[in-house]
């Protein structure tokens, strides 16, 4: 039977950039070589201390995880 283990985390920070016609666009801001062990709370008190410092509103927090697949 496989199992999965996380290889890699990345915390990505997505930004309001207002609307163009009646579509909303996004930006995003990605950071990596995050702790694999690092809890959703922690990863949402880091972006909500780090959108202070961007110039667009914070819209969303998101995490991606890599996983990788071992017999």
């Amino acid at each position: 039977m496989a199992t999965t283990a996380i290889q890699d985390t990345q915390l990505r920070m997505v930004f309001d950039a207002g609307m163009e016609g009646d579509k909303q666009l996004y930006k995003n801001k990605s950071f990596s070589n995050v702790k694999t062990s690092a809890t959703g709370d922690q990863l949402y008190a880091v972006a909500n201390a780090l959108a202070p410092l961007q110039q667009l509103p914070l819209i969303s927090v998101e995490r991606n995880d890599s996983h990788g697949l071992y017999a």
